[in-house]
């Protein structure tokens, strides 16, 4: 690994691969993606299938690249047949996809996390649009696959209570963006899950209006259940978990933010005015839930507590130096941030995929308030009730059981 002897070429990001075992120095920081839309990814043109066979064995041949400097420390890159499934998004979820019963999730830890090396930070990125291009549906409109929903579970077992490298943090963050019902759902392992993917058909309201998977679903999309541990017994999809990993990145930190913003605007524009679920039919046994409000309110406050969880995070890494000017990181954040989100001003009944909820167009810029979770939450929640006159006192129920769970988010301890 150390000899010095191989010969470089140049790679897709520009920079220089070894190709034989030898070591160059790493490439120059690539510019920052644009912010707006999560796609960008998309409009590349399919590279050749193959890519996807050869990748897991290029991925760990190619050593460690050490910098001019003395001091710098020596990282990692990519071989280029890694790098290309950036660009392929089919062939980026071969690469990633675990199987039915996600029994091969090693093959996107060997991919993403080799040997925990430290990857150079431009070739993270790199990783991180691989997870987007595997992961993420491939369309406005678009709902995504099965396979694409197996890759996402593969990625969140891979980087599950480890160390994700600097600047991968973004691409993974806009996969739990494009998950965010499934994410927000999840409450930890459940033996009852039977898979790592669920298929529309075992997602759809049952006669009651009834479906554990959450509400308003897309009928043609495939939803991850992070839940699932049946592929190995130490393996866990924990999103929350994978949320603490994320949220010092000012960048995947706005990201997440965002779309939990953005799920709220979405959720309560398909309320009743009696912020009930227009879907539900009281009064059914097998579901446990008697009421059309008692989803909702369910849903709302795991919402509340994703927001404090978050602004938790940000302020244990403040205080732990992860975060070493809690300033600067706030700036880079509202740079990232794409703005406010507001719900319609009428109910919908539209039923988006969940990269539509993501990709919500902001309604305006935000103002000075945005690292005030409970405000932005509240705000939101007032506007919406003016407009859609719900009661003062139904209103006043759901504030206070949001602001309860805000605050155990706020509190919780991050692990």
């Amino acid at each position: 690994m150390n000899d010095t002897g191989g010969m470089n070429t140049t790679d897709s990001a520009g920079g220089t691969e070894a190709t034989d075992g030898g070591l160059t120095a790493p490439p120059a920081e690539e510019a920052e993606p644009p912010v707006g839309r999560f796609r960008p990814l998309r409009k590349h043109p399919l590279l050749a299938s193959a890519v996807a066979v050869v990748v897991l064995a290029a991925a760990v041949t190619v050593p460690l690249i050490l910098t001019g400097s003395d001091d710098a420390k020596p990282c990692w890159r990519l071989p280029a047949s890694t790098a290309a499934l950036a660009k392929d998004p089919a062939a980026a979820t071969r690469a990633l996809d675990p199987g039915d019963y996600a029994a091969d999730t090693d093959r996107a830890a060997k991919l993403l996390v080799p040997a925990n090396a430290n990857v150079c930070a431009a070739d993270a990125r790199i990783l991180g649009r691989v997870v987007e291009a595997a992961t993420l549906a491939t369309g406005a409109g678009k709902a995504h696959t099965m396979a694409q929903a197996r890759s996402a579970y593969a990625v969140a077992v891979a980087l599950d209570d480890r160390h994700v490298p600097v600047g991968m943090a973004p691409g993974v963050a806009r996969m739990l963006a494009d998950y965010v019902v499934d994410a927000s759902a999840y409450s930890g392992a459940d033996k009852r899950a039977t898979a790592a993917a669920v298929p529309p058909s075992m997602t759809r309201p049952d006669k009651n209006g009834y479906t554990p998977f959450g509400r308003f679903l897309d009928p043609r999309e495939a939803h991850v259940d992070f839940g699932y541990s049946g592929g190995a017994p130490d393996e866990e999809a924990d999103p929350e978990r994978l949320v603490n990993s994320l949220a010092a990145d000012p960048e995947a930190f706005a990201v997440l933010y965002d779309t939990y913003r953005a799920y709220l605007a979405y959720y309560l524009e398909r309320l009743t005015s009696q912020a009930g679920d227009p879907d539900e039919r009281p009064n059914h046994s097998k579901s446990g839930w008697n009421q059309p409000t008692d989803l909702p309110d369910f849903d709302l406050r795991h919402l509340a507590e994703d927001v404090g969880r978050l602004m938790k995070l940000r302020a244990s890494y403040a205080r732990d130096g992860t975060i070493p000017d809690l300033a600067a990181f706030d700036a880079s954040v509202r740079k990232h941030t794409r703005g406010a989100f507001r719900p319609a001003s009428g109910q919908l009944d539209t039923r988006p995929p969940m990269g539509d909820i993501a990709d919500r167009p902001a309604a305006g810029p935000m103002d000075s308030t945005l690292m005030d979770g409970r405000h932005q939450l509240f705000t939101v929640l007032d506007g919406w009730a003016k407009e859609r006159g719900v009661p003062a006192r139904r209103l006043a129920d759901i504030k206070q059981l949001m602001d309860e769970w805000y605050v155990d988010g706020l509190w919780l301890i991050a692990y």
